[in-house]
């Protein structure tokens, strides 16, 4: 191991060879840590969530953004006593506060289980069925696309070139009588 102390019989304290570029997992050399730190690699499944921001891509700006004025509103003229519209106004936000959380306590993971393998099941299929499944046919009907274009050029085309050439000597004049 490089860079390593050890003591031998004698009770005398060596270090290691060191060695000059170090390993790749503790380089010694800073441009070789440099060129390291560069690389980084992200684990996505390690990676840092935030929890915070839970919805980065604004996935459901449209949907569940839905507040107590969203939903029940008083006309002009025809309002509720003040502490029945704030009773209201917290009873409303505090149970779909709590009861969403009570939801995804109990139902969060198993979903979470349910979306995980069907989109586990829908990569497998695409990158071992689709994909292979269409790039087969594209080679398939590109080797039939030159055999149809054989067939159309040595059919076809002397026969529209005839048909071109017999056209070819007519011609057609306009003549404007008066």
């Amino acid at each position: 191991m490089s860079g390593t102390k050890y003591v031998d019989s004698e009770d005398f304290l060596y270090t290691g060879p060191i060695r000059e570029q170090g390993n790749i997992y503790k380089p010694n050399n800073k441009m070789m840590a440099d060129e390291l730190s560069e690389k980084a690699v992200h684990d996505v499944h390690t990676k840092e969530i935030d929890l915070v921001n839970r919805d980065p891509k604004h996935l459901n700006d449209d949907v569940v953004k839905i507040d107590f004025e969203d939903v029940i509103a008083e006309p002009e003229g025809t309002h509720s006593f003040d502490g029945i519209w704030k009773a209201s106004f917290t009873t409303f936000t505090v149970t779909k506060y709590w009861f969403y959380r009570l939801l995804s306590a109990i139902f969060g993971i198993p979903m979470a289980l349910i979306w995980g393998i069907y989109f586990a099941i829908l990569s497998f299929l695409h990158i071992w069925a689709v994909v292979p499944c269409i790039r087969s046919y594209l080679i398939e009907i590109q080797c039939i696309s030159r055999v149809y274009s054989i067939c159309i050029h040595t059919f076809c085309d002397p026969l529209f070139e005839a048909i071109g050439r017999m056209f070819s000597s007519i011609r057609a004049t306009v003549r404007k009588e008066i």
